[in-house]
């Protein structure tokens, strides 16, 4: 899937909520699905820096030439929002997540129904990813 599509699917998904509450409740249960990093690359290199909360992501360069994300968090909606970047990003390529237009964010309301320091890890978190594809497009390009 392209990450449009994964985010038109996030939006029909939040959709069926009217309340935040059920919203941050869905976010809860994303959180669950994540692959979590593991505790070997829980290190102070892979906390993404902006973050409230603790948040580990690491990356790697798949044969095919996309990216795969692993990541955790010691808060729960946080770990709810790094599901669902990497549920966007995960096994795309450099330069699409370098490119991509991230609309599902305010389309949900999820910008507009976290708090500033939640908003800055937002931001934070797809910095962090968005660096991670910048620096594996460099390393194709040798």
């Amino acid at each position: 899937m392209t990450i449009n599509e994964i985010q038109d699917q996030i939006i029909e998904e939040f959709s069926i909520y009217d309340e935040w509450l059920d919203k941050y409740e869905y976010l809860i249960e994303l959180a669950n699905t994540l692959d979590v990093i593991e505790d070997s690359k829980k290190t102070p290199d892979n906390i993404i820096q902006g973050c409230q909360s603790r948040v580990w992501l690491d990356a790697a360069l798949d044969n095919d030439g996309t990216i795969s994300f692993r990541a955790d968090s010691d808060a729960i909606i946080t770990k709810g929002i790094i599901a669902l970047l990497i549920r966007v990003f995960n096994h795309q390529k450099p330069d699409d997540i370098v490119n991509a237009e991230l609309y599902f964010v305010d389309e949900i309301g999820l910008s507009a129904n976290l708090s500033p320091t939640r908003a800055n890890g937002l931001v934070a978190m797809i910095k962090q990813i968005r660096y991670y594809a910048l620096a594996f497009r460099a390393l194709e390009k040798k």
